[in-house]
């Protein structure tokens, strides 16, 4: 199974194996991962699943939508690689991946 590792605010890593087709979303509140609220429950609401993808995965991630996009341009902490977990779909591609959780404004 692929896997996932996931760094918190406080720099606390999350290592975890990773279901192909969740959301990293699914992921992280499966695996208890701190930073990661959801309070939405994935519905691209609220933005309390921000992470900040590393640039290599960019191309493989995509670019957030114009709903997203729109969430994330509400928070002082967006910058380059800002996505919102619930929007990005776990895939073999995605094995191996380091995302930060920044914290909340």
């Amino acid at each position: 199974m692929p896997s996932l590792t996931y760094i918190s605010p406080d720099d606390e890593e999350y290592v975890v194996d990773a279901e192909i087709g969740l959301t990293l979303m699914e992921v992280a509140v499966n695996h208890n991962v701190e930073g990661i609220d959801a309070d939405c429950g994935g519905a691209c609401a609220c933005a309390t699943c921000h992470i900040i993808v590393p640039e290599e995965y960019l191309p493989v991630t995509g670019r957030a939508d114009e709903d997203e996009s729109a969430l994330l341009d509400f928070l002082d902490n967006r910058r380059m690689g800002s996505r919102l977990s619930c929007q990005i779909e776990m895939t073999e591609e995605l094995d191996g991946m380091v995302v930060k959780i920044p914290p909340a404004d």
